[in-house]
């Protein structure tokens, strides 16, 4: 319920914000054109809007075939988390990294990168993707997803505003100035409102994931070593759209690190400080894991059989022979 409520007056604040896009641009017709562009993004967001980010995101779907072990790891990862079985993506670039998407834990949708599985250890891969899973279970991706497709939509609004001459409409109030304005700003308020929602849910998502995990010194881990790889490569679909750079677990963008209103990610060094914090409550051992797992309870991370982790390429057939990363 409050994340119902939480949703309902993120979606309000972001069409009124819409709205008054439109009335200093156009007036009071520019205000109603707004208000049904916002009603038809609203509701194309609640339905499609996962659908948009994996595509913008050039993101594919695995099987359990052509990835056992991470599908593997997904699916009993979701059993513990106490959520259906999401569907499985990977992302084609070298940057470690993932996300969550999707309406509901019975629509969603976990997406990784393929540097991710090459460069990070199993139970890291387990914790990160403990992480998503607990937006998914806190039906953060609903929220996160719907900010990303409307704050497209404002910047886009703006733009729009500029080139067909919004200014020289008389009902604008502040004719010209106020169009010029709007452009520059409308995307400025768009962003802060992701950031607000993405720094206060990523704290969240770290504590509910390493609950699901188990494993809170794996998330800190990853996040290190995610932080320090992460832009050695380019993530060309996250550059390409970046009002989908809060999706992730960790910014793809290039630069703004510092944890302050402008930054879409909580500090690295405060998230692993708080994840430490978890582990001495915890009371998990020096690895971070518990020394011994509950009864009936398993690991997450594939036994060392040599047989190694399979990165599948994207747009290959299951039978290609794909890459081994840290799990042989």
């Amino acid at each position: 319920m409050l994340n119902f409520f939480r949703t309902s007056i993120l979606l309000a604040a972001l069409t009124a914000l819409f709205m008054a896009i439109g009335y200093f641009i156009g007036g009071t017709n520019g205000m109603l054109i707004a208000f049904g562009i916002a009603v038809v993004t609203n509701l194309f967001g609640y339905w499609n809007s996962d659908k948009l980010v994996l595509a913008m995101q050039q993101a594919q779907e695995v099987s359990p075939r052509s990835t056992p072990e991470l599908y593997q790891m997904v699916e009993g990862l979701s059993r513990r988390a106490g959520i259906p079985m999401p569907k499985v993506y990977l992302i084609n670039t070298d940057q470690p990294n993932a996300f969550a998407t999707g309406r509901n834990p019975q629509n969603a949708a976990v997406a990784v990168s393929s540097g991710l599985l090459r460069y990070l250890e199993p139970h890291e891969v387990a914790a990160v993707i403990a992480h998503e899973l607990a937006h998914i279970r806190s039906r953060d991706t609903l929220t996160m997803t719907i900010t990303a497709t409307l704050a497209g939509a404002i910047s886009m609004l703006a733009q729009f505003g500029l080139f067909f001459g919004g200014g020289n409409n008389r009902g604008n109030p502040l004719g010209a100035v106020g169009t010029l304005l709007m452009v520059f700003l409308a995307p400025v308020a768009a962003m802060l409102v992701q950031m607000a929602v993405s720094r206060t849910r990523e704290y969240e998502a770290d504590k509910d994931g390493a609950e699901i995990s188990r494993d809170p010194l794996a998330l800190a881990s990853a996040l290190s070593k995610i932080s320090q790889l992460a832009h050695r490569a380019v993530n060309v679909a996250a550059e390409r759209n970046p009002a989908m750079a809060h999706l992730y677990i960790f910014n793809p963008l290039s630069g703004a690190r510092m944890d302050n209103l402008f930054s879409t990610h909580p500090d690295v060094g405060n998230r692993i400080a708080e994840l430490q914090k978890i582990a001495a409550v915890m009371q998990v051992g020096g690895t971070g894991r518990r020394a011994e797992p509950s009864r009936g309870e398993r690991s997450f991370a594939p036994r060392n059989t040599g047989g190694g982790w399979r990165v599948p390429p994207i747009g290959g057939t299951e039978d290609d022979g794909g890459q081994r990363g840290p799990w042989g």
